[in-house]
């Protein structure tokens, strides 16, 4: 963790010098006695560029210089606050991992949320890892059964060696079936 905040903390100072270096740039070519395109050609900056950081330099000083990261602000998917807060409130309140809060989300609350979405909402908000205190659970699958007795059954052959009293092998074979409805086995 102490390695991701000091290269944050690097690349900020890194910004801040090449901002520093945009607004020397930009007060010399101003200054000079040349034309902006010449100095421009001469710095290899394209003309465009170079007004583009003179606008944001009138207008902000040398933090409008600094290089940000683009953000979507109004994305047209972007994941409710009340969908997040209920993300949040699983993980914190009941150590879910990020696939059960897509199925508790999906079946209690008819939110359709992708796992990825809810991993990215826990990172976003340091809630990735859960404690060393939460248990492990099994994960059950869904048992099928159907509604009308005999309308699908289950079948089973287990195949036996059995040694007789004189020592004589017999094979038998077992035929299970279990109706699915009732539960009810039958064996031969």
């Amino acid at each position: 963790m102490k390695k991701s905040v000091e290269k944050e903390i690097e690349k900020s100072a890194n910004e801040v010098i090449a901002a520093k270096r945009k607004a020397n740039l930009i007060e010399y070519i101003t200054k000079s006695r040349h034309s902006v395109f010449q100095e421009c050609k001469d710095f290899k900056i394209p003309r465009s560029t170079f007004y583009e950081w003179k606008k944001k330099y009138e207008l902000h000083g040398n933090a409008g210089l600094v290089r940000k990261r683009p953000i979507a602000y109004n994305h047209p998917n972007k994941i409710s606050q009340r969908v997040i807060d209920k993300v949040l409130d699983l993980r914190i309140g009941y150590h879910l991992g990020s696939i059960r809060i897509t199925w508790y989300l999906e079946r209690y609350h008819d939110i359709k949320i992708s796992e990825a979405s809810v991993y990215r909402i826990l990172k976003r908000n340091g809630l990735n890892r859960l404690p060393k205190t939460a248990s492990r659970r099994t994960i059950h699958t869904k048992r099928y059964s159907k509604k009308v007795p005999g309308h699908r059954v289950q079948m089973d052959v287990k195949f036996a060696i059995f040694i007789g009293p004189a020592g004589k092998k017999t094979k038998r074979y077992q035929f299970t079936a279990i109706d699915d409805a009732t539960r009810i086995r039958a064996l031969k």
